[in-house]
């Protein structure tokens, strides 16, 4: 039709087309510089740039799930890598690190906290460890599937945007798109493709947790046996309430009306079995105040400070020290509960006792603050021994009399002597009843160290029988004196007998009958090498 003009566009951009506007051809200005070839191969590998960038930032923006493994609130996410991999994130602990699979993508698995009631359900339920553990795996399948398509998406969603602000061309923002969902899908499909489940029997560690191998030994071996020891858990705990028929074939005790009944516990080292064994005792034996002398985690952690929340569930009053493996942290979590008390150097009356305590001087997780090591060297002895001078100048201070002292380390307790009647401690996970060189005009002083209420945790299932779970009841007269004690043992793995052991103290003034157990001095001049005390103390 004469002066209308007839257009014609070709999207690709690749060649000239001529405009008629009426008899005259006039060319349209072309939409490809001179050289056309270069620029078509410049286009392309423009798409392929786009594709890419939109590809890593979609993955890197998008690329990450919460979701829940066992007790755990974990973050997956994803992120480009040349060698692949997982890392496992436990902060503050560290990380393991896996050689999952291959590819360009690396996967992180951040655990964060602990859900309070899920945590609790698995503390109450021996089963449910077992469920959780089952649950586990398909939590983590589920998880990264929905990290995948939310990779997926995320890669293709954010190409197309920049795709269309860079071309402002649907063709090559749509071909754009195509190449990031080519590019991802097949970056996930090689991970999955070349997935090695075996890789998480042979992690590398970092952070605190490279000392993960030391504490647990044999990986495969442990499992094995906890897995018996597991299956044990309900009959030995069943088996506590044989305790109280047993009471009558012991020697004759008749607790007054005025008698004051402590429960004493130390190392639980996160076992979870140990407050299942505390409440038993507490119900069946009618205990008044429980007393924690450390060590009820093993890192001192913020995940693992939930761990104490069933001490709100015994609701009877609940003194606690810290232990060596016990962070600030993990005190400020135990002070959270409402029926506890923690002690630093302080003092406090509890069911007419009053306690006197102070925690533990080092923090072992830690190198940076515990550079002496574990071992009782010189400086270490310093540290602890000055603790129980610390106590020792509260306890002499305190406005009425303290019965009873509280230490982490036995070698602590050696300056209390003649300051109270009984100072009790654990750290070493072995059950031990002695008494202090007595100083002259002073009255004598009892130490009794606690086994470990939680069996040592992991470390007490390296050696061929798991170690015992041990905690003992304390019976206090009228005047506050100790007048007997009940040793409680609960057998490991294939041991599911439970033992009480009932000693009664002839003469509550002069303590418990026992034999005098020298303890480390400090570092003055002219003072005993600390190393050559008979007293044991490992770092537990």
């Amino acid at each position: 039709m004469d002066g209308q003009r007839d257009e014609q566009h070709d999207d690709a951009g690749d060649r000239d087309v001529p405009v008629t506007d009426g008899d005259s051809p006039r060319p349209r200005r072309s939409l490809v510089a001179p050289g056309g070839p270069l620029r078509r191969i410049g286009l392309i590998v423009a798409v392929l740039a786009v594709a890419l960038a939109g590809a890593v930032l979609g993955v890197l923006a998008g690329g990450r799930v919460d979701t829940d493994i066992g007790p755990f609130r974990a973050n997956l996410s994803i992120s480009p890598a040349r060698d692949g991999g997982t890392t496992v994130d436990i902060p503050p602990l560290g990380a393991l690190l896996l050689d999952s699979h291959d590819g360009p993508t690396h996967l992180t698995v951040r655990l964060g906290a602990l859900d309070q009631g899920r945590t609790e359900a698995l503390i109450d339920d021996p089963a449910s460890i077992s469920r959780a553990s089952q649950s586990a795996v398909e939590d983590v399948r589920s998880g990264v599937m929905r990290l995948g398509l939310r990779a997926l998406g995320a890669s293709v969603l954010v190409t197309l945007i920049l795709a269309g602000l860079i071309f402002r061309n649907v063709r090559r923002t749509a071909w754009a798109g195509g190449l990031a969902l080519l590019v991802t899908a097949g970056s996930l499909g090689t991970a999955a493709a070349t997935i090695r489940p075996q890789a998480i029997e042979e992690p590398r560690y970092e952070g605190l947790l490279v000392n993960a191998p030391a504490i647990v030994g044999d990986a495969r071996r442990i499992a094995n046996d906890y897995t018996k020891y597991a299956e044990q858990l309900q009959r030995l705990v069943g088996n506590v309430s044989q305790l109280y028929t047993t009471v009558s074939a012991l020697p004759l005790l008749e607790p007054t009306p005025g008698t004051t009944r402590v429960l004493h516990v130390s190392d639980m080292h996160l076992n979870p079995t140990g407050w299942q064994l505390i409440r038993t005792v507490v119900e069946q034996f009618g205990i008044d105040v429980v007393i924690d002398t450390g060590d009820i985690t093993d890192w001192g952690s913020e995940p693992e400070a939930s761990f104490v929340g069933s001490i709100s569930l015994l609701k009877k009053p609940y003194v606690f020290i810290r232990g060596n493996h016990d962070s600030g942290k993990t005190a400020a979590a135990v002070a959270r509960q409402p029926n506890a008390i923690v002690l630093n150097n302080s003092t406090t009356t509890v069911a007419g006792l009053t306690i006197a305590g102070i925690g533990d001087p080092r923090f072992t997780p830690d190198k940076n603050t515990s550079p002496a090591g574990s071992g009782l060297t010189q400086q270490v002895a310093d540290q602890v021994i000055g603790a129980g001078e610390q106590l020792a100048t509260t306890v002499r201070r305190a406005p009425q009399p303290v019965n009873i002292a509280l230490v982490h380390d036995p070698a602590s307790a050696g300056p209390l002597s003649g300051t109270c009647p009984l100072v009790l401690a654990g750290h070493t996970h072995a059950r031990q009843v002695s008494r202090l060189p007595q100083v002259p005009g002073q009255q004598p002083t009892a130490l009794m160290v606690e086994g470990s209420t939680g069996g040592a945790g992991l470390r007490g299932l390296e050696g061929e029988k798991p170690t015992p779970l041990t905690m003992t009841v304390l019976y206090f007269d009228q005047q506050k004196m100790l007048q007997a004690y009940d040793d409680i043992t609960v057998g490991g793995t294939g041991q599911s007998q439970v033992n009480l052991e009932r000693h009664v103290v002839a003469d509550p003034a002069q303590g418990a009958p026992a034999s005098v157990t020298p303890t480390p001095s400090g570092g003055a001049p002219g003072s005993p090498d600390p190393l050559q005390s008979p007293t044991p103390s490992p770092t537990s």
